[in-house]
């Protein structure tokens, strides 16, 4: 089992000042315990997940065992469980662990809006031109989700929910009150759709320029969607 946190020993003083008594002296002479920071325990995680993205995005998710995950960081089958309980809870957090990093930089940590949402979109497409692994393991994981049953199928269907609502909030800012709602979201669907397709195509054939293709492909929606306003490159 692997050790959430380990405990530092400090040596105890040789002596003590004049005029301290028995008592204080044993108190004295007790090692002070000091915890460290939880910084190994989380850089530990993070080595896990990126070990189970590319095992599951190699292998997808039924194939892919927690035993390879664990000989890739150098641990053991049950020190993965005691980081994240489950083959499950890991998978759930491989996702979250792709979205989280896609916004670490962000003010906030988080999407923003209006035409910057879309210039983050294009960014993203650039980092993911560099790690492939976990946009493979993104890609197989989504696409089975999609069969009955599978326990990363409430998850995903929740972020495009909410990705769709926070890109068609960002359409209506750029387009202004002549854009509607339905509108709106039908434009959300087709860049989430064209991200993804775009990253299935790319990751078959890597003479496919996934950045350059995703924004060419975002403009030409936002066009579409928002005629009346002036969309300017967003790279």
């Amino acid at each position: 089992m692997v050790a959430v946190m380990d405990d530092e020993v400090t040596p105890a003083t040789a002596g003590g000042e004049a005029g301290d008594g028995p008592a204080t002296l044993a108190r004295d002479a007790r090692p002070a315990r000091k915890r460290r920071p939880r910084q190994a325990t989380a850089e530990r995680r993070a080595e896990i997940l990126r070990a189970a993205a590319h095992t599951f995005g190699s292998k997808g998710y039924k194939n892919g065992s927690l035993a390879e995950v664990a000989e890739q960081v150098g641990i053991t089958h049950a020190g993965v469980l005691h980081h994240f309980g489950s083959k499950d809870q890991l998978l759930v957090e491989v996702l979250e662990f792709r979205d989280k990093e896609d916004v670490r930089d962000l003010e906030g940590q988080h999407i923003p809006g209006g035409l910057d949402l879309f210039r983050h979109l294009v960014r993203t497409a650039h980092a993911n031109e560099d790690r492939a692994g976990i946009v493979q393991g993104y890609t197989v994981l989504t696409g089975e989700a999609v069969t009955e049953n599978h326990p990363a199928r409430g998850w995903v269907t929740d972020r495009f929910s909410v990705l769709r609502g926070e890109i068609a909030d960002a359409v209506r800012e750029v387009g202004g009150p002549g854009v509607d709602d339905a509108a709106a979201r039908r434009a959300a669907s087709a860049v989430i759709g064209v991200m993804d397709g775009l990253q299935v195509q790319w990751l078959l054939d890597d003479t496919v320029d996934l950045a350059t293709a995703t924004q060419f492909a975002i403009e030409a929606i936002l066009r579409a969607a928002c005629p009346d306003a002036e969309i300017p490159p967003l790279a």
